[in-house]
């Protein structure tokens, strides 16, 4: 299922990277063009400002993971709750890193957006 997520991703961004090379290469006028792609770029860095921050959420959550894992040993408590903590905190380490997977493959398609953006708007 996480492989399936990420090829979701993958392609939803990739298919907004084809919207926008198509939608900048067959406008036809130079004004009309840099309007788009201003436009696209001012998206773009909405979202990566917005994929940038969740790094800021998933360094706390790391920094609850390593908590709770040091947290776990000196609790105490029987053989079943320990090994269920630890499985909820594995869950946890996997979603993060899953998340951050997600957003590296977001900032990827942005840069390459911005880039093709910027190409257009010079050229």
């Amino acid at each position: 299922m996480k492989y399936l997520s990420y090829a979701y991703r993958f392609i939803s961004n990739f298919a907004f990277l084809a919207l926008v090379y198509f939608s900048l290469n067959f406008v036809g006028t130079y004004q009309q063009r840099a309007i788009v792609a201003a436009l696209v770029l001012a998206y773009a860095g909405m979202r990566a400002i917005s994929a940038l921050r969740t790094f800021v959420f998933f360094k706390a959550i790391e920094k609850l993971e390593l908590e709770a894992r040091r947290l776990g040993g000196l609790a105490g408590e029987g053989p079943s709750a320990v090994s269920s903590r630890k499985a909820v905190v594995k869950n946890v380490v996997e979603q993060r890193q899953a998340g951050e997977m997600k957003s590296y493959i977001d900032l990827l398609f942005l840069g390459i957006i911005v880039v093709l953006c910027i190409a257009k708007i010079v050229t």
